[in-house]
């Protein structure tokens, strides 16, 4: 971690400094029973950690290209079609979750809070198609993102969410092993992210169990479902792949797309050839 950049450093240290605050187990709530009841199959030559735990520590991406809109969609000017990967095609909306989706839809191309360079929230962080970086130690992993540069601290050393909400972009994550899998609990978020460029949604009131899993050493099957009863009349999931990054030297670059309105007044040196 010795080349991360001043600002990347800062946030980690501010993250890891809260998760260390709290100290107790976390139970997942009845409603993701399901999501949890999947069994851990153990999968041979994996990379593990001196505790024998799945060691994720790499850069990874999603190469699926589902940010676009995660339901099946047709061809449209901007975007390719997809089959989409939501768990049965539809992601649940309430009447009113739906209108606000459309509201989203048609007022994408200047209201997605991806072109302001917001964090990209939890679960679109994880397929946006940008790497990012896992750091794993025996207390937490830790995620780095290339887009604007955001930190989320997963916790695996049994503390439970903070009392009372606070409004997180990327949630609060406590998670445990089961088996070979990372179960994540996410809770504490805003109502700013989106979940993709279409204006798929969520409130406040957003629970997000994640489920990490090796089918072998290079990918990873990251599960998610979502329960959100003010904005969908169950929960539902979503299912990608994640691949690893094994060219030689790849490293995460600067992409703090937020300080472009500034470049006329801080122009890149022309010797220093492209960018």
């Amino acid at each position: 971690m010795s080349g991360m950049t001043t600002p990347w450093a800062m946030r980690l240290v501010c993250a890891l400094e809260l998760g260390s605050l709290l100290a107790a187990p976390w139970q997942a709530t009845p409603v993701f029973a399901q999501a949890l009841a999947a069994p851990a199959v153990a999968v041979p030559d994996i990379p593990r950690t001196a505790a024998g735990t799945p060691d994720f520590s790499g850069v990874w991406q999603a190469l699926s290209g589902i940010e676009d809109d995660l339901e099946p969609h047709h061809g449209r000017s901007d975007a390719p079609p997809s089959r989409g990967i939501v768990d049965g095609d539809r992601i649940p909306y309430t009447a009113s979750g739906l209108a606000q989706r459309q509201k989203h839809f048609d007022a994408r191309a200047t209201l997605d809070p991806r072109l302001k360079c917001h964090t990209l929230g939890t679960p679109r962080g994880i397929y946006y198609p940008e790497p990012f970086q896992i750091f794993q130690r025996p207390a937490d992993l830790t995620l780095l993102f290339q887009f604007g540069h955001s930190v989320r601290v997963i916790h695996t050393n049994g503390t439970r969410h903070p009392k009372g909400h606070i409004d997180f972009f990327l949630g609060d994550s406590r998670a445990t092993w089961e088996g070979d899998t990372l179960v994540v609990d996410v809770t504490d978020f805003n109502d700013v992210t989106w979940l993709d460029r279409a204006g798929n949604h969520h409130s406040r009131a957003l629970h997000v169990v994640e489920r990490w899993s090796f089918l072998d050493r290079n990918t990873i099957q990251y599960r998610a479902t979502l329960d959100d009863p003010e904005v969908y009349t169950q929960p539902w999931s979503l299912t990608v792949l994640l691949h690893r990054h094994r060219e030689p030297g790849f490293e995460l670059i600067e992409n703090y797309c937020f300080t472009h309105d500034y470049d006329a007044f801080y122009p890149y040196p022309k010797d220093r050839g492209p960018h």
